[in-house]
C-alpha cells in the first residue's frame, strides 16, 4: 500500500518548475494493485479501485461506530489508498432518479431551443449537454424531489468522511450522447482547472493539499455500460505530487490513454474520487445510450474568509486613485499590482458558468483582470463602474 499523504519534506524546493514529474516515478506509483485484504468494508476490487455495497451503508449509517468506521476506511481509500471508490446501488429508488431525467432533460432541450452552448472544460465544444449548477436548477424547479434525492447517506457520509462538516455541494449535469468523444486527461478543480503558467504561481505545498478542498462524485442516471463511456482513471494517480503540471504533457497523455482504467455502472451506482486523479470521461460509441450522469463536487468549509467584503464597493473607491496613480507616475507597476490584489477578487470561482462562462482558457475574468485591463486601457472611472456592475451581476446565479 502507499506510504501515507504527507506535506512536503523541509527540504523540498517551494515552487514546482514548468518539467517538474518524472514519468519513471509517476509508473511506479500508479502500478500498485489495490488488495481487498487491505480494506474490509469492500466488497470487491474492480479495475483496481475499491467497490462498496450500498445496502452495506445504509445499515452502517444506523450505527455510529459502523458509520465511522466506513467513513475512515473511504478517507484512507480516497488519500493514500487508490483514490477512488465505488459504491453499488448507491440511490435503490430508480423512480427519483427517473423524475430527475425528465427535469434536466427537458432544461437540456430547452437550452437546445434557445441556442445555448454550455461547452466543458476538458471536451469538444458539442460532445455533450451540461447543465451548470444543477443543484439550484434542482431544488427550485422541484423541492420535494430535490429532497428525497439528497437525503441521500452514501452522498453525506462520503462528503464528511473526505471534508468534515460545513461541506459545501455543488453539481452538474453532463450528458454524453451517442458519438460523443473523450475528455482530455486531467486533474480537477482547484489547480486542475488553471493553465500550467497559472500552476507555477502556488508553492508546492499547494500543490500537495489542493486535493484536500474538494471531492468528486458522480451519481449514474442510466446504466453505463463501458460502449457509452464511462469515466476512464488512473488509480493512485493523486500521489504523484507534480501532476498538476505534468499530466499536460504528452507522455503522461500517452500513458495514460495505453493504461488507463473502466469501471461499468449501473444506474443509482456511485463513484467518488479524489481530484488529483488523473481522469477523463470517455467516448460514447454507443448508438442508443444518452450518458447521463450528476458530477458532484462538494468543497471543504475551509475554502471560505472570515469576513464578508463588498470587493465590488472598494474598487469603485478605489479605482479613481488608481487611474490618476497610472497618469501621475505616483506609484510603480509593481505597487499598483499589490493593490489592486489587495482590494479585487483574485479568483474566477465561484461563478455562474452559464452566464458567465470560460473567456481564453479554463475561467471566466476575474475582478483583479478587469481592473488592471480597464487600467491598461485609460477606461473611464464612470465607465469602469458600468463593466464592474455587469461582471459582478454575471455571477449571480440568476443574473440580475
Amino acid at each position: 500500500m502507499a506510504t501515507q499523504f504527507k506535506p512536503p519534506a523541509p527540504e523540498s524546493k517551494s515552487w514546482v518548475s514548468v518539467d517538474a514529474g518524472d514519468l519513471d516515478t509517476f509508473i511506479a506509483q500508479v502500478s500498485q494493485h489495490t488488495q481487498l485484504d487491505d480494506w474490509p468494508l469492500a466488497i470487491a476490487v474492480e479495475q483496481n479501485l475499491l467497490v462498496y455495497s450500498g445496502d452495506d451503508v445504509r445499515e452502517a449509517c444506523q450505527d455510529d461506530a459502523k458509520r465511522n468506521a466506513m467513513m475512515l476506511e473511504w478517507a484512507k481509500a480516497l488519500s493514500v489508498g487508490p483514490g477512488i471508490i465505488a459504491i453499488q446501488n448507491a440511490m435503490p429508488n430508480h423512480d427519483d432518479i427517473d423524475e430527475v431525467n425528465s427535469l434536466f432533460t427537458d432544461i437540456i432541450d430547452d437550452q437546445r431551443r434557445q441556442g445555448a452552448n454550455t461547452g466543458d472544460h476538458f471536451a469538444k465544444p458539442g460532445a455533450n449537454d451540461r447543465v451548470w449548477n444543477a443543484l439550484e436548477k434542482h431544488c427550485v424547479a422541484n423541492p420535494r424531489s430535490f429532497a428525497r434525492y439528497y437525503a441521500n447517506d452514501t452522498i453525506a457520509m462520503v462528503s464528511q468522511a473526505w471534508l468534515g462538516r460545513g461541506y459545501q455541494v455543488t453539481a452538474q449535469v453532463n450528458r454524453v450522447n451517442p458519438g460523443g468523444t473523450a475528455q482530455s486527461a486531467h486533474r480537477d478543480y482547484h489547480l486542475g482547472f488553471m493553465s500550467p503558467e497559472q500552476m507555477l504561481e502556488f508553492p508546492e505545498h499547494v500543490h500537495s493539499f489542493c486535493q484536500m478542498l474538494t471531492l468528486q462524485g458522480a451519481v449514474a442516471h442510466v446504466d453505463m455500460p463501458l460502449e457509452s463511456g464511462p469515466t476512464l482513471y488512473l488509480p493512485y494517480s493523486h500521489l504523484h505530487l507534480e501532476g498538476y503540471i505534468a499530466f499536460t504533457r504528452k507522455e503522461y497523455q500517452q500513458y495514460f490513454n495505453e493504461n488507463r482504467m473502466q469501471l461499468a455502472l449501473k444506474k443509482g451506482d456511485m463513484v467518488f474520487f479524489n481530484p488529483a486523479v488523473m481522469h477523463a470521461a470517455g467516448d460514447n460509441q454507443s448508438s442508443d445510450i444518452y450518458r447521463l450522469a450528476n458530477l458532484l463536487q462538494v468543497g471543504s468549509a475551509f475554502g471560505r474568509s472570515i469576513e464578508t467584503v463588498d470587493r465590488a464597493r472598494m474598487l469603485r473607491a478605489l479605482y479613481p486613485e488608481l487611474l490618476s496613480s497610472v497618469s501621475s507616475g505616483s506609484v510603480s507597476p509593481q505597487q499598483r499590482k499589490h493593490i489592486v490584489a489587495a482590494a479585487a477578487e483574485g479568483y474566477s470561482f465561484p461563478t455562474n458558468l452559464d452566464s458567465d462562462p470560460p473567456v481564453n482558457g479554463m475561467a471566466p475574468q476575474t475582478q483583479n483582470e478587469l481592473v488592471h485591463a480597464s487600467l491598461e486601457n485609460s477606461v473611464s472611472a464612470d465607465q469602469f463602474n458600468v463593466l464592474l456592475n455587469e461582471h459582478t451581476n454575471r455571477k449571480f446565479s440568476v443574473p440580475k
